[in-house]
């Protein structure tokens, strides 16, 4: 009698481990489709766990055969009695999603889409839904601004449409009274403060720089010339030659582009955005350097930077010397 009720104990014991004991031997990152079976998790887990088949006898038990999909954190120490729970409830773990600068909407796309779930074509379909766009004002070549480089927390099951509507309402975050109050006094709108700081962002990766070059640019803007920025001539050779060509040099037969974004045969803003901005660039427009600089051009002395001048012919001396070196490093286009 005492021998069976030894055995009885064991046994009853050793389901209670396969059930509520430590079955992860390690702490996991468990990334669940929605094609996942429970054979499939056991799989992707036994290089962490001490399982050995457990997992399926559990959820058998527990008459649970169906896991969402997410992603979820394993702690070291967690029972299967908790996993099965954690994946019938889809009690997944939110990440850091981050990402900088991308010129373009694809790019983008293709960058949140290595991030979560959806893939990218599903994403560029959501941001350029014609009914979510009339909605905003926006339209497929202004959206782009709404999406401020930075870090933000999601589920790694995000839809699209809920990845779009949570950086619009961030966007909206984004531009607190402060801001809004700053581009007033710059005589801009939000939208206009993007497109300038696009256009800033390209101009100079220095981020010292970006409020002198605003500035420049504000000079220009109030004096109602032309902005003349290279960077919106590179936009244009790009949208007709496709955006992997490589353009080291502008050349004078560029500026003559028929484009709504050619700065120099067009005055004012360009119609939109021609690259996502980062923060410092946008707030590099808001809090412009006052100054008299009206010219601006690549330094030799400094690369990298720029050599910014007062007057055209102190700016024609600096792009003598400027064209003198790109000519002497062979870069023709």
């Amino acid at each position: 009698m005492a021998s069976v009720i030894l055995v009885g104990g064991i046994l009853s014991y050793n389901y209670y481990q396969k059930i509520f004991g430590k079955a992860i031997t390690k702490k996991v990152v468990l990334f669940v489709t929605a094609t996942d079976d429970l054979q499939t998790i056991q799989k992707k887990i036994e290089a962490s766990s001490k399982n050995n088949g457990d997992l399926l006898w559990v959820a058998a038990i527990k008459d649970f055969s169906n896991p969402k999909s997410g992603r979820y954190v394993l702690k070291e120490g967690l029972s299967n009695n908790n996993l099965i729970n954690m994946l019938r409830s889809g009690s997944q773990t939110p990440f850091k999603l981050s990402f900088n600068n991308q010129d373009t909407l694809e790019k983008f796309a293709g960058r949140i889409a290595s991030q979560i779930e959806v893939d990218s074509l599903s994403l560029l379909t959501a941001f350029r839904d014609e009914a979510f766009l009339e909605k905003n004002n926006l339209t497929t070549k202004s959206v782009l601004q709404i999406f401020i480089p930075n870090t933000y927390e999601f589920y790694w099951t995000v839809s699209p449409e809920d990845f779009r509507t949570k950086m619009l309402f961030s966007y909206h975050q984004f531009w607190n009274e402060s801001r809004i109050q700053k581009a007033k006094k710059i005589n801009l709108t939000k939208e206009q403060v993007i497109i300038l700081a696009s256009i800033v962002q390209k101009e100079t990766a220095q981020t010292s720089e970006r409020p002198i070059v605003a500035g420049l640019y504000l000079n220009r803007l109030k004096k109602d010339w032309p902005l003349q920025a290279d960077p919106t001539i590179i936009y244009c050779i790009k949208e007709k030659k496709g955006q992997e060509y490589l353009v080291k040099r502008v050349l004078n037969v560029d500026l003559e582009i028929n484009s709504p974004y050619n700065t120099y045969k067009h005055r004012g803003l360009p119609p939109t955005l021609i690259s996502m901005p980062d923060i410092s660039a946008i707030d590099g427009v808001l809090n412009a350097q006052k100054h008299n600089y009206y010219y601006m051009c690549a330094s030799i002395e400094k690369l990298g930077y720029h050599a910014f001048s007062k007057s055209l012919s102190q700016h024609n001396r600096n792009a003598t010397k400027y064209h003198q070196w790109m000519n002497k490093q062979q870069i023709h286009r």
